[in-house]
């Protein structure tokens, strides 16, 4: 199985649904043929304010009979909808968000709330980052809501560069972006940050530790070299021990500075600098030179079974096209890894998603496939990983079009596995493919507002899509 499992339907606390990121969420009922069936929920409203990047999450708290799907938009408004009926059951603005102009360079207008906040279930707590416009120009505030009716909580929000100047770390709003998604291990809150598309200023790949218990004691761990940026839409993945992290190009490095990387980072965030705690390509000068990062997708902790017992290993996915299988208790350094493949045909980008299947991994991602089947020759690759010794191959190819990033439904953790994907900024469709043959089960109307890296939400037996100003539904037939 995969390390920490699959969501239930109750909760989806964390960017594909839990803090490794596998993407694999538990639809009772949802069968393949059920998939077939499924139609848009019409009266399903979900408004809100505001273009949507992060993805949607889901709370039903404890003893209650319905649950709500959570929002987090650029107009820095967090909205809680009924998961019934998409009706508001409260909303929460948080302050002024920064247009394009505040910034050198960039490409989202207004620049709000971009990464997807996570849900501490223990509490009943949402935690995000929020970019704010104020008369000091803008800043990245970190804030904690109450699920229960969207009131920021005690001690909460906390200014990002005031609390990394208190330990005398250096943090420049201007040029730092945060679009990663958050997460938590233990009883830290864990925040990524990188540049702005355009690559301007001095600006550096930082995961920001927050401790819930005093949030305005941070501990922070940054790159070396100028860039690095920590960007890729799934932010950190956690195997429950270990936080892994993958950064984009460095910006005029003669040596090796931390870009083009995946690290792993223990809780407290110091980095040994021991090679068993990173890996980079041989060739990093030259894709920093390409701008081929490993940054644009989440490093995938993975744990293959068969009858040999349990193989642990970790993939990361580039936009050199190639997929990277690692070590996760020792990462090689520069030039290691378990296996290098070309397995896409364009830049890989967004957020892989991943299911067992017998004595293997399957691992589907949002790009061109190098090895795709005759005839199939989509924006949807799906890879077979198997261990001992560890391989990839192709096993299918989705024909759609778009660059969203997949999630997968299975009706107990493995069995009827559909992979969905939305064609964001290309067909705009919602499509459903058979998780072993690459079958399509479903595809959909075309909708409107969805933005790239856009990632559907699997809840309340139910499949709900984010779009600008609202979210649509959709269900299987009774």
């Amino acid at each position: 199985m995969l390390p920490g499992g699959s969501a239930s339907a109750q909760t989806a606390a964390n960017y594909h649904a839990s803090a490794d990121r596998s993407g694999n969420y538990t639809v009772p009922g949802l069968t393949w043929e059920r998939a077939r069936t499924l139609r848009q929920d019409a009266g399903f409203s979900g408004q809100f304010r505001g273009r949507l990047y992060a993805q949607p999450l889901y709370w039903q708290p404890p003893g209650s009979s319905s649950g709500i799907v959570i929002v987090a938009s650029e107009s820095n408004t967090v909205a809680a909808l009924d998961a019934e009926n998409g009706r508001t059951v409260w909303t929460r603005y948080l302050g002024t968000p920064a247009p394009r102009a505040a910034f050198p360079c960039g490409n989202i207008d207004p620049l709000g709330i971009t990464g997807t906040p996570v849900i501490d279930p223990a509490n009943g707590t949402l935690y995000l980052d929020a970019m704010v416009l104020d008369a000091s120009g803008p800043r990245h505030q970190l804030v904690a809501l109450s699920l229960a009716d969207g009131s920021i909580m005690p001690g909460w929000p906390i200014d990002l560069g005031e609390a990394l100047r208190a330990i005398g770390q250096s943090f420049d709003s201007d040029v730092q972006n945060q679009r990663g998604a958050l997460a938590l291990l233990g009883h830290t809150l864990y925040v990524p940050y990188g540049g702005f598309f355009g690559d301007c200023g001095d600006y550096h790949g930082w995961v920001v530790g927050v401790p819930l218990g005093d949030p305005h004691r941070v501990i922070a761990w940054r790159t070396r070299g100028r860039g690095g940026g920590i960007w890729a839409p799934g932010g950190i993945a956690s195997d429950g021990e270990s936080l892994y992290v993958a950064t984009g190009n460095t910006v005029g490095a003669a040596q090796w500075a931390d870009g083009e990387a995946v690290f792993r980072l223990a809780p407290d965030l110091p980095h040994s600098g021991g090679k068993t705690d990173f890996f980079a390509p041989a060739d990093w000068r030259r894709l920093d030179g390409r701008d081929a990062d490993l940054g644009g997708t989440n490093p995938l902790p993975l744990t293959i079974e068969s009858g040999r017992g349990a193989q642990r290993l970790l993939l990361a996915l580039g936009k050199d096209r190639h997929a990277y299988l690692l070590d996760p208790l020792d990462l090689g350094g520069l030039g290691a890894n378990v296996v290098a493949e070309p397995v896409a045909a364009y830049a890989i980008r967004t957020a892989p998603a991943a299911f067992p299947d017998g004595g293997a991994a399957v691992v589907a991602f949002q790009g061109r496939g190098a090895h795709c089947p005759a005839g199939q020759r989509g924006d949807l690759t799906v890879l077979r990983i198997t261990g001992t010794p560890p391989a990839i191959a192709t096993a299918w190819c989705g024909m759609m079009s778009g660059a969203g990033a997949p999630i997968v439904t299975t009706s107990d953790g493995r069995s009827d596995p559909v992979v969905w994907i939305t064609g964001a900024e290309g067909d705009n469709r919602l499509h459903g493919f058979r998780g072993d043959t690459g079958e399509p089960l479903f595809t959909g109307q075309p909708l409107a507002g969805l933005r790239h890296f856009g990632t559907p939400l699997a809840a309340a037996g139910k499949l709900f899509v984010g779009a600008d100003n609202r979210v649509y539904a959709f269900a299987p037939a009774p």
